[in-house]
This record gives C-alpha cells, sequence and structure tokens, in this order.
C-alpha cells in the first residue's frame, strides 16, 4: 500500500469593518478536553434557539461536521443512511446522553429548543467511557437548566418567495419543559420545498453538427410537515427513562415540460410529465439506563420506523390540446427498521474505562417497479397506465445483523488518552420475489483513536480504522433512473459485496486564547477494497449496467478550516470562518481497464474539493446582526462513468445573505436571500453507441443547465 498525499490546503481570510461600542463576550472556561461556554455567554446576543447559540461560537464547524461531511464520506458505514444505530451517527448530546432516533436525532432538535433553556453548551474534544458516541473528532453536548418547573414555547412564522413569484408560508412551534422528575420537548414544523428550476440543454453528433435543442421546465410542490416528541423521565437518582417519537410527511408531486427543437429537421415536440410522489415516515424510540452504586452503567434502547416512498410517473406527447400517453413508470419502497441494543460499561482503576454490548437490527425492504411503454403490438394493462407492460419486478430484501462490540478507554495521563474499539459484525441478507438468494457476511472492525494535548491550545489526533461499508437495498432490485430521460429503469445486482476499507486519520488543532478562534488541520487516505460502482450486466438483447464490485482503490485528501474572533483589531463581535477542502482518488475504470478517479455524486457539483466562508458581525448596541455564508466546489472531478455515457457535473457557487434584528415585544425579524447570482447547476454527457464507452463510439455530447432562482425569506420568531 502506498500512502499518497499530493494535496495540502490553506486557508486566509481578512476583513475590516467599522463596529459601534464593541462588547466583548465573557471567556469561556473548561480544562485542555472540554471547552465549556456558558449561557451568559450569548447573553448579549439575544439567541433565539440553541442553533443560534452555536453559529457564535468559533470553530464550531469542525464539530459539526461530523453530522455533515465526515460521517457520510463513500464507503463509510457512519451517517444519516447507515443502518442500525452503530457507536458512531449524531455527535449531538442533550444533558449528556444521546437521543434515542435516527430520523429524531440531537442534530435535529437544535433549533427546536429555546436559547433560554440552556444552561451551557460543552465542546468536549477527548475521549471518555462516559459518553454515548464513540468516534467523533469532537462531540457537543447540550445542558439544559434543572428546575423543579420551568417551560417555554417558541414559534416560527415565516415566508418564502421564490423566483417565479410563488409564495410560500412556513411555521415552526415547540414546548420544552420540565415539570418535577419529567422533562419535555414537542414540536412541529412545516416548511417548503417548492421548486421551480428552468433548465436548457444543447446537444451535437460526434462530427460536430447539431442535434437538438430542449427547453425544460419543472415544478415541484412540496411542504414537508414533520412532527416530533422527546420525553424523559427521572424514575429515581440512578434510573432513567427517555420515549421519542417522529413523523414526516414529505409529498412531492413534480409537473415536467420540455420542448425539443430538432435542429436536424426543424420540427419541434413538446413532452410532459406528471409525477405524483408521496413519502412518510415514522419512528418510536426508547432507552432506559441504570447507574450502579460504583459507578458503573447499563443502558438498553429499541427504535422501530418505516418509511414508504411511492412514486407514479407519466409522460405524454402532446400536440396541440391532446396528450398521448408513452410511457408509466410505478416505482413503490417500503423500508422498515426494527433495532435493539443493550450495552454494559464500567471503570477499574482511576484511568480506564470498557464497555461491552451487543447490537441486533433488522431491516426490511419491500419494492416494486412498473415499467409500461407505448408499442405497435402488445397487450395493454390499466396497472401500467393503459400501456403494455415491459417490466414487473417485485423483490423483498431483508437484513439481520448483528454488532459485538468492545470500548476500552486509557486516560494515559493527563495530556494523552487513548480509545480501542473492537466490533465484531455478523449479518444475514435474504432476498425474495424476482430473485431468491441468501448471503452470510462476517467482519471484524478495530479502531484505535490516539489524541494528544501538546499544550492546553494545541491538540493532536490520529485515527486508524477498519470500516465496512453497508450495501444499500435499492441496488440489490431493478430501480427508476431520475437523471436520464433516455433511460427509465436500471438494473439490480443480487451479488454485491460490502466496500471495505482502513481508514488514517491526522488530525492537528489549535485554540486561540479566551476562545477568539480555531484553526484545524486534517489529512486522510483510505485504501479501499470492493470498490462498489457501474459494472457490465449486459444480455444477449440488451446492453446495460448495475451497481457491482470493481476492485481495490483508495483515497486520500487533506482539509484546513479556520475560524477568528477580530479581537486583535478591536473588532470582537466580528467572527470569520472558512475551510478549503481537497480530494483525490484512484480506481481501475471497469469497462476502459484505465486508472481513473471514483465516481462522484450525480447532481452534487462536489468536484475535487470545496470551500466555503462565513462571516458574522454582532452590532450589539443595536440588537442587530448581519452576514453570509459562501460555498463552492472545484469543478473538473465529479465525473460519473456508466457503461454507455460519461456525465460531468458542475454548479455555481452557494451564497446566503441574511439580516436580524430584535423588535417589538421581544420578537426577532430575519431576513435571508439565498443564491441571488442564479446559481446554476450544469452537466455535460458524453452517449457512445455500438458498444460500451470502451468499444463503441461517440455519438453525442449534450451540454445542459439549469437553474432554481432566489428565495427570500422573512422570518419572525418569539418566545414565551
Amino acid at each position: 500500500m502506498s500512502f499518497r498525499l499530493k494535496i495540502f490546503g490553506t486557508s486566509v481570510t481578512t476583513v475590516l469593518l467599522l463596529a459601534t461600542n464593541p462588547v466583548y463576550a465573557q471567556p469561556v472556561t473548561g480544562d485542555d478536553s472540554t471547552i465549556t461556554y456558558p449561557a451568559s455567554y450569548f447573553e448579549q446576543y439575544q439567541p433565539f434557539s440553541v442553533s443560534d447559540m452555536l453559529d457564535r461560537i468559533p470553530g464550531i464547524n469542525i464539530a459539526r461536521q461530523d453530522q455533515t461531511n465526515s460521517n457520510s464520506t463513500p464507503g463509510s458505514s457512519s451517517g444519516a443512511n447507515r443502518r442500525g444505530l452503530g457507536l458512531g451517527g449524531d455527535q449531538i448530546l442533550i444533558d449528556g446522553r444521546r437521543t434515542t432516533g435516527k430520523g429524531n436525532e440531537g442534530n435535529s432538535q437544535l433549533s427546536r429548543i429555546p436559547a433560554n433553556q440552556v444552561q451551557r453548551i460543552e465542546i468536549i474534544r477527548g475521549t471518555s467511557g462516559d459518553l454515548d458516541v464513540r468516534g467523533g473528532t469532537q462531540v457537543i453536548n447540550i445542558v439544559l437548566i434543572e428546575a423543579e418547573s420551568r417551560s417555554s414555547f417558541a414559534y416560527e412564522l415565516g415566508a418564502k418567495q421564490y423566483h417565479d413569484s410563488k409564495m410560500k408560508p412556513s411555521a415552526k412551534v415547540s414546548l420544552t419543559g420540565q415539570s418535577g422528575r419529567l422533562d419535555y420537548l414537542l414540536s412541529a414544523e412545516t416548511l417548503p420545498a417548492w421548486e421551480f428550476r428552468k433548465g436548457f440543454e444543447s446537444s451535437i453528433l460526434a462530427d460536430g453538427s447539431a442535434n437538438d435543442n430542449i427547453s425544460r421546465k419543472t415544478t415541484r410542490d412540496s411542504q414537508p410537515l414533520t412532527l416530533a416528541t422527546n420525553l424523559g423521565y427521572q424514575i429515581s437518582e440512578n434510573d432513567i427513562v427517555h420515549f421519542n417519537t417522529q413523523y414526516d410527511d414529505k409529498d412531492a408531486p413534480t409537473e415536467d415540460e420540455r420542448t425539443i427543437f430538432n435542429r436536424r429537421t426543424g420540427i419541434d415536440a413538446l413532452e410532459f410529465d406528471d409525477t405524483a410522489s408521496t413519502s412518510e415516515f415514522w419512528e418510536i424510540g426508547g432507552d432506559y439506563e441504570h447507574t450502579f452504586g460504583g459507578g458503573s452503567r447499563w443502558k438498553s434502547l429499541f427504535i422501530v420506523n418505516q418509511k414508504e416512498d411511492d412514486t407514479t410517473r407519466e409522460r405524454f406527447d402532446v400536440d396541440g390540446l391532446n396528450l398521448s400517453k408513452d410511457l408509466f413508470l410505478g416505482n413503490f419502497n417500503r423500508y422498515q427498521e426494527r433495532i435493539a441494543r443493550t450495552s454494559y460499561s464500567f471503570g477499574f482503576g482511576q484511568t480506564q474505562g470498557l464497555e461491552i454490548g451487543i447490537e441486533r437490527a433488522q431491516t426490511i425492504l419491500d419494492s416494486s417497479l412498473q415499467l409500461g411503454v407505448l408499442t405497435a403490438a402488445g397487450t395493454v394493462s390499466n396497472a401500467f397506465g393503459g400501456l403494455t407492460p415491459i417490466t414487473d419486478s417485485n423483490a423483498t430484501v431483508e437484513e439481520i445483523r448483528y454488532e459485538s462490540f468492545l470500548v476500552h478507554n486509557w486516560q494515559i495521563n493527563d495530556r494523552m488518552s487513548l480509545e480501542s474499539t473492537l466490533i465484531v459484525e455478523t449479518s444475514e441478507i435474504e432476498q425474495s420475489g424476482d430473485i431468491s438468494k441468501k448471503r452470510d457476511f462476517n467482519f471484524v472492525r478495530p479502531k484505535v483513536d490516539y489524541r494528544f494535548d501538546i499544550t492546553p491550545s494545541l491538540q493532536f489526533r490520529a485515527t486508524v480504522e477498519k470500516d465496512v461499508a453497508q450495501l444499500s437495498f435499492n441496488d440489490f432490485t431493478a430501480n427508476i433512473n431520475g437523471m436520464d430521460d433516455d433511460q427509465d429503469a436500471v438494473a439490480g445486482n443480487p451479488d454485491l459485496r460490502q466496500e471495505q476499507s482502513w481508514r488514517y486519520d491526522l488530525n492537528l488543532e489549535y485554540r486561540f486564547d479566551n476562545g477568539n478562534g480555531v484553526l484545524n488541520t486534517n489529512i486522510f487516505f483510505q485504501d479501499l477494497e470492493d470498490v462498489i460502482d457501474r459494472i457490465d450486466v449486459s444480455t444477449l438483447t440488451s446492453l446495460q449496467s448495475a451497481k457491482g464490485n470493481i476492485g481495490d482503490g483508495e483515497r486520500y485528501g487533506a482539509k484546513v478550516d479556520a475560524s477568528l474572533r477580530l479581537d486583535f483589531l478591536d473588532l470582537p463581535q466580528v467572527l470569520i470562518s472558512s475551510s478549503v477542502a481537497t480530494e483525490d482518488s484512484s480506481v481501475i475504470d471497469p469497462f476502459r481497464g484505465s486508472d481513473r478517479r471514483l465516481n462522484g455524486s450525480p447532481g452534487a457539483g462536489l468536484g475535487r474539493g470545496t470551500y466555503n466562508f462565513g462571516f458574522r458581525h454582532d452590532v450589539t448596541s443595536r440588537d442587530i446582526n448581519y452576514g453570509l455564508n459562501y460555498q463552492g466546489a472545484f469543478n473538473g472531478g465529479n465525473v460519473v462513468h456508466d457503461i454507455d455515457k460519461i456525465e460531468s457535473y458542475s454548479s455555481e457557487d452557494t451564497v446566503t445573505l441574511f439580516i436580524e434584528t430584535q423588535g417589538w415585544a421581544g420578537l426577532t425579524f430575519r431576513f435571508e436571500v439565498t443564491d441571488p447570482h442564479e446559481r446554476y447547476r450544469c452537466r455535460i454527457r458524453q452517449r457512445y453507441t455500438g458498444g460500451t464507452i470502451a468499444t463503441g463510439s461517440l455519438s453525442e455530447i449534450e451540454d445542459s443547465c439549469s437553474r432554481a432562482g432566489e428565495i427570500y425569506e422573512l422570518k419572525i420568531r418569539g418566545t414565551f
């Protein structure tokens, strides 16, 4: 294995701004491993929610990146879409405890908990057997006020105006409090997800001659609703129980109009897609924890959830007032999880702790796909929209997975700590329906996390981990392809194996005095085995691909994060933050047999790396704060190779501007503008005919871009 690091990122940000009567924040407290921000630190900012409080903490993006980037990297068994709960996941704790849920995790509660219910916020940089989560770079612990009786009702009313002049309302309400031994959080929210996207595509043939132009208008009307409940009851000094529920309703009907001008014949054609899409999710979770006299703990939990997605797409050729249906595509997925976990943790000596536990997760996917087309001959069916059935696929995939885990924490001395983890994973995956298959898997996953506080301000971290990615059940069965109008469905592959990797991370973090900023650098290398990508599964009559294992590969990169209050310029209320991340990778292409980068994510626009810049100025003397967030990507690396096409994705930078002020009756008024520069998202697609991208010939090049336009949003917030 060769260790190659080609990139080193740097981030330099400078802001010069005049301030009026600056007010200094109170200093943070804590030891080398835990940084504590008391509620008094935030009083001058008059924050509305926990999320607003976190936005004022320098370097918080480093602590929160475990909820975004790092847990969702390709080949990882972590992230929001993981099956089971595992030791990682959401690195947000409420009163030192992990919220028992998948959709209803601690990170989802940050905008629901009012700031006036918080006693302090802790940024935990070390490792400990007392933590409910493992392996995060940093853990955020929200400590709420303890009182015999307290309550707070928070609300947010708003409206979004889109570039097509459409106006959509939004609302959030939450009730947080404590009554004796019972603490509770009840919340409801509905946020608009309307989108009117305009796009244009031009294509040329291999000889450079014009082919056609396509003008597209896509309208998606969605107003998701989320209801959540979090209850906790202190049975005794040593016993506590929690119960959590969540319900989501995310219907998203979509209409797509395409005007196609054939530049070879000069003839226009009009197509119309009507897509009915419903999505419903519910989850119930709970846990019980008992603390023994010697400080050891026993904890058990359960989670049950279900998600149903039902999509029906019908395509019509439009001739004046006449509609002629030529495509019916129905896709249904029901995803269910049942998780149970128990563990026992205890300390021995003064410096070591051990946790032993086991988790059982049952996951079931029921899916179906019906494809009907308009043909000159063939029996039609009402179940296929009155068209001729081509594909009628049904499948059930079930996994029973056990994770036995052992976690050892060792505080070597006042400055060094070591956390060692050993996970033994066994699973059985059974598929029935169109294909009957049963497979067993066994993996051993060790991990070592070493941390050294070189000085009170400088911490070094090194991590070595064996990881096993979870298989996507949707890749086992036939599914839809919403990215290509010429390919309605994609094949499945029941022989997929898990992608495995050895992951190496080095991290160096420097914290400035008095909590004025953080500088963090990270380099990583991942040695990949059984990489999952597109492979050839063609039949005698059709050329097609599916997800499959293509061999070994590697991924490597670096990231620099910087966050700083301009105290040295006598501007302590100005907070700037920035980051630069670069990445490269290598794998052998299964079609061409040559070395290339790993496939990117269609539409994500990640490229070879990302960068972002954030600026915030709190003018506390006038109860105003304003700022911007700027995010972008290095284009050129986000390429997807398939059997008969190569797609390159790119996108313009995302910009968000905001201004917020405290007004009448303690209300907070916030105005946001997203992408005022009309952000474009683009794709270049090369199509091949007469074979694969290796054996065929280039037939067409499509160049398309689309934009959803700017969004203006007004929010009014209050508590009582």
